[in-house]
């Protein structure tokens, strides 16, 4: 049996190329992606590793948890407990640490590095051990500034240039004093690194006289652990923690593979979405083979194979496809995941210097998944190969399926459809977005098996729909119409592959599209303001941003938005100060009880909030701030918040005196002339033009969420397009395999008259309307789990509504359409190239 698989596999070699395609595709994903995460994470882990040489142990304050009406907050490391440190007798030398974020402006003003890795630090006295220097010398005061390698060689900086930067938003001007190289993992990744004297770093991130870490080197002789013992022994028990170098790196290692687990998890799952497309084209192939070769089956059968021996002979074909695929696609994922790392490259993302990992484990998931995926998705055909009984070699027919198998199936896939959309409607009932999330993805799986299960019985009435379209095309039109339903199950699964990759597709541009009207119908409701300005990267404003606006030009009105933790009622809320005064004029938020008037001890708080606490206009309560002190403060009107205002707001005069460093999130502005490009240039001019600032009128807010959406939804369609193709190689595979089988029937009308011409319009046609049927059942089914998704979302946004976008729909139904033409080329030519004499006499 095994001599005769291997002789069938080598004499369909044609006939299976397409399989084996599919195969290799969903492979090559897989280990593409293992290739790419882990070399990106080994990388980055040797390129962290190195942050650590210079550090046996690292001092931390330990956070301290909300208790009571105390507020959690994080103990100072102050100067004392870096002399303390200095003091244990296994030291041998101490640095203390100060960073925080500090963007570099290039030559032409634009933001190095995009913000999120630009970074800042302290350089440690007049020579750093972990910063060495490649030039100039090290900083002294607020006009001098240290440099990374990378950084000075990207924007063309060398010692004596003057350098825009800025910390919280007034812009800095001082002197590249040095340039020095690091291994720091964020300017590897493109940030950047600035470091100033310590004094100057302590000011500027807000920390005079603290550290946020104390490093300490190890005398000779002593050990990390030791070190660490001493240490733990004379520091403040439960303020600070140490942790050995050693630590550190696995932790930051552990990290690090953490933050590509998730990336690695979104590529697999995509990969096997593409896999999963490709078992439908494995399954059609195999179940297609089986039926040509009925008679030599029955054979085998008449002359002493058991059933067993039949279902390994198909399996054996299996795994000798799924091993050739399954090498294949390891190769070409090595490939990928080069591409991948060089793309990044490409893309002004610097990765560090490392060998591409193949690890053992790659090798083994890309064969096993290959070998698996084949061998699952043929046993049905053999399967039913086994059942093929010896009388049948007197015949080439094959069994039809029974009436009685066929309401069986109808009767299972009404079921799981039933359950699908029954499991669904019930997760959009739900509060809670996180425990409807399970329910939602089963009910999908069960929605789409289902469908999938039913889609013969579909066929008919669906594909009997294109009849008048198909009668234009007069005698191959009909032909096509009757070859899409001949065989409702292969047409069934060839339409089934397209149709979970538009299922995908549309049900994510459907939701996207909603949601994002939604937060532009927010943004534009809830804000009266002309322009809202913020850091770049999200990190907290200066307040001197507030003042050097206010005294802008045309400015009427400005509120800065500072968030501060509090204790009220023994539960942790957060306040956002406001200016009273102004508040009003820069928001549109309804106001369900009471006015919205914010002053003195006066607060308005949001409807969630004060459902919560069962508080209405009137009620009084007292808030424990950070500083220790207490408030009683009175509700003053009840509004209805959304993701982008809510929470409780108070007076900036009120909570201010309560912060140890006052910070805004954002600030609101309001002008004379509204938004316009003067008045824009106005304020950019007024904040020093720094690239670290945005500012942002209603129409940017929405562009830049309509961008967030676009390109998420433009890399979502890249990779499935992985699934399309094979979908593709699946429609090309089951009309090939088709033409083959009918070869007899297409040489009899050629024979009775139908010209290649209309050979070729009939396998086009059957392309066609097989692509349109699976392109309609995935738009629907995209489009219910899209409205689905917005339902469960809907609940915490209030202004969410379902928002069909037409053109995309059309769009993707040209590409199903598209699809089927393409798919056609090939098996309509070789169609029209058969020999009719040939062809009548083959079986």
């Amino acid at each position: 049996m095994f001599r005769t698989a291997l002789r069938n596999v080598l004499a369909h070699k044609a006939r299976l190329l397409m399989t084996v395609l599919a195969v290799m595709l969903g492979v090559a994903f897989v280990s593409g992606t293992l290739v790419f995460t882990n070399t990106i994470s080994d990388a980055f882990q040797k390129s962290s590793a190195k942050g650590f040489d210079h550090v046996d142990v690292a001092v931390r304050s330990k956070f301290q948890q909300s208790k009571g009406d105390q507020v959690g907050k994080r103990p100072e490391l102050t100067q004392a407990l870096l002399d303390e440190s200095a003091r244990v007798p296994g030291a041998g030398s101490v640095i203390g640490v100060v960073h925080g974020f500090t963007a570099i402006a290039d030559k032409d003003g634009k933001l190095i590095g995009g913000g999120f890795q630009s970074q800042g630090g302290n350089y440690w006295g007049t020579k750093d051990p972990r910063y060495p220097l490649e030039s100039g010398a090290a900083p002294h005061g607020e006009n001098e500034v240290l440099i990374d390698s990378e950084t000075a060689r990207r924007a063309g900086y060398k010692v004596g240039d003057t350098v825009r930067v800025s910390v919280d938003g007034p812009v800095l001007k001082p002197t590249v004093s040095g340039i020095f190289t690091t291994d720091d993992g964020n300017v590897a990744a493109g940030g950047s690194l600035a470091l100033f004297d310590t004094a100057t770093a302590q000011k500027l991130f807000g920390k005079p006289g603290t550290y946020d870490e104390i490093d300490v080197r190890a005398k000779a002789g002593t050990s990390q652990a030791a070190l660490k013992t001493q240490l733990d022994r004379v520091l403040p028990k439960g303020k600070t923690e140490t942790t050995t170098a050693a630590k550190l790196a696995d932790d930051q290692a552990r990290m690090i593979s953490d933050s590509m687990s998730g990336l690695r998890q979104g590529l697999l799952v995509f990969a096997g979405i593409a896999l999963f497309v490709g078992t439908f084209i494995i399954a059609n192939t195999f179940t297609m083979l089986v039926a040509q070769r009925t008679k030599e089956l029955a054979l085998l059968r008449a002359v002493g194979a058991s059933r067993r021996q039949v279902t390994r002979s198909v399996l054996i074909e299996a795994f000798l496809v799924g091993t050739v695929a399954a090498v294949t696609g390891l190769v070409a994922g090595v490939g990928i995941g080069a591409g991948l790392k060089s793309l990044l490259g490409s893309m002004g993302a610097t990765v560090p210097d490392g060998p591409l990992v193949v690890t053992p484990g790659t090798v083994v998931a890309a064969l096993t998944v290959g070998v698996l995926v084949t061998m699952l998705a043929a046993w049905l055909p053999g399967r039913r190969a086994a059942k093929i009984p010896p009388v049948a070699a007197m015949s080439s027919l094959h069994a039809q399926a029974t009436a009685k198998s066929l309401v069986l199936r109808n009767t299972i896939g009404a079921l799981f459809s039933a359950a699908g959309v029954a499991t669904v409607l019930a997760a959009t009932t739900m509060d809670d977005i996180e425990s409807a999330q399970a329910p939602m993805g089963i009910g999908a799986v069960l929605l789409i098996i289902g469908v999938f299960i039913l889609t013969p019985l579909l066929s008919r009435p669906l594909i009997a729909a294109t009849a008048p379209v198909l009668r234009a095309f007069g005698v191959s039109g009909k032909l096509a119409r009757q070859n899409s339903v001949r065989n409702p199950r292969r047409t069934a699964a060839t339409a089934s592959a397209l149709m979970i990759g538009l299922t995908l597709i549309t049900g994510m541009t459907v939701m996207a599209g909603s949601l994002q009207h939604a937060i532009d119908k927010m943004a534009s409701s809830a804000i009266r303001a002309d322009y809202v300005v913020s850091m770049a990267n999200g990190n907290f404003l200066s307040p001197d941003v507030d003042s050097k606006l206010r005294a802008t030009e045309g400015v009427t009105a400005t509120s800065p938005l500072r968030n501060a933790p509090s204790r009220i009622d023994g539960q942790t809320e957060f306040l956002t100060g406001v200016n009273g005064k102004a508040i009003g004029e820069l928001t549109d938020l309804r106001v369900d009880d009471g006015s919205f008037t914010v002053g003195g001890t006066k607060v308005v708080v949001d409807a969630k909030t004060a459902k919560s606490h069962d508080w209405k206009a009137g009620s009084a309560f007292t808030a424990s701030f950070e500083d220790g002190r207490k408030q009683r403060l009175t509700v003053a009107g009840v509004y209805e918040g959304n993701e982008m205002i809510r929470g409780i707001m108070l007076d900036n005069a009120t909570l201010t005196p309560h912060q140890p460093r006052p910070n805004d999130m954002q600030v609101m502005v309001k002008t004379s002339d509204g938004a316009s490009d003067a008045t824009k240039d106005r304020l950019v001019e007024a904040l020093g033009s720094n690239p670290a600032i945005k500012i942002q009128d209603k129409k940017d807010i929405s562009n830049g969420i309509a961008q967030i959406f676009t390109l998420m939804l433009n890399l979502l369609y890249g990779l499935l397009a992985m699934a399309v193709i094979v979908a593709v190689l699946g429609v090309i595979n089951t009309l090939a395999m088709s033409v083959f089988e009918r070869s007899q029937e297409i040489g009899m009308l050629r024979a009775i008259g139908l010209d290649r011409k209309g050979v070729k319009r009939m396998v086009r046609l059957e392309s066609l309307v097989i692509s349109l049927f699976g392109g309609v059942l995935g738009i629907g089914l995209g489009v219910f789990f899209g409205w689905a998704a917005g339902e469960l979302l809907g609940s915490s946004l209030s202004t969410y509504e379902l928002i069909l976008p037409w053109s995309r729909l059309v769009v993707f139904l040209l590409l199903a359409a598209a699809v089927g033409v393409l798919a056609a080329l090939w098996p309509a030519r070789r169609a029209a190239r058969l020999n009719m004499l040939q062809a009548i006499k083959s079986e």
